[in-house]
């Protein structure tokens, strides 16, 4: 037990717990200005606004990478709206299509994929954080998104790790969730989508441990659609599902008071928080 633990254990929570989010709280703040003010933020918030309910009435496929999506006939959403997570370009080929968005807010595979992540040609969304990984790419430059335009550069979203809530606009702070596909619900909610299907969100993994330790894999990935995805000596951090069910939570109450909502036809998913549909059935 370290040292932080133990004072946690001796201390009531009622006394420890309000130091921890103001200690959080100032750190955000911190983050803020340059977050607000940097020419690529500023960038990335015109984009975002070009985006803002641009797609009210429409429905759109938040796509998972979990083992499920082996199971599933991708290829129902080449006319779909779609919004891809992380290594999902690792099927690009065998689907014969490209998701429409492109969303990875994790650090580790950033920093091992940035090539990969930067040679996709659809809006791609990453955190602010992870900037220091794009010294390569083009600096945002002043073309709005549009159907028939495709911006060269990423979207920075600013996104934090503390500080739980669900944003309804995404050119202020997101909440992460310990999952990137509570970004996409909170950017879809953004662009206006009135639903949004999960598909491939299985929210179980075989690789065991403590949420948010870094590991290294040594085989074939046994988690994920792909053997390649997470393969051996690519660094991860093992899942926090706790906190992902509880931004899925969040995500829900916020779709509903809007008149929204989000349904889960994710084969054999584990996932209990959000409506099941038969994928078949939305064709």
């Amino acid at each position: 037990m370290s040292y932080r633990q133990s004072i946690k254990k001796a201390v009531p929570p009622a006394i420890w717990q309000p130091i921890s989010d103001a200690r959080y709280a100032l750190g955000r703040a911190a983050q803020w200005p340059a977050a607000t003010f940097h020419p690529w933020r500023r960038e990335s918030i015109r984009q975002l606004a070009a985006l803002k309910d641009r797609y009210r009435g429409e429905r759109c496929f938040v796509i998972g990478n979990g083992p499920s999506l082996r199971r599933t006939d991708v290829s129902r959403l080449r006319d779909e709206f779609t919004f891809g997570m992380n290594r999902i370009y690792l099927a690009f080929d065998e689907w014969g299509f490209q998701t429409s968005f492109l969303v990875s807010v994790n650090d580790l595979v950033i920093e091992q994929c940035v090539d990969d992540l930067l040679a996709l040609e659809m809006p791609r969304f990453f955190s602010w954080r992870s900037r220091r990984y794009f010294h390569r790419a083009p600096v945002p430059n002043s073309q709005s998104p549009t159907p028939n335009h495709r911006p060269p550069s990423p979207i920075f979203l600013h996104t934090t790790y503390t500080g739980p809530k669900f944003a309804t606009d995404a050119r202020g702070r997101l909440w992460e969730g310990a999952t990137v596909t509570y970004v996409c619900l909170q950017l879809a909610f953004h662009m206006g989508f009135d639903e949004v299907i999960l598909i491939g969100v299985d929210h179980s993994f075989a690789s065991k441990g403590k949420a948010n330790t870094t590991v290294v894999s040594d085989g074939d990935d046994p988690n994920h659609f792909d053997p390649r995805y997470f393969g051996k000596g690519f660094r991860w951090q093992l899942p926090d599902l706790d906190t992902s069910e509880r931004a899925y939570w969040m995500a829900r109450q916020a779709y509903e008071t809007a008149g929204r909502r989000v349904l889960d036809a994710t084969i054999g998913g584990k996932l209990q928080v959000f409506p099941k549909v038969a994928y078949d059935s939305l064709f």
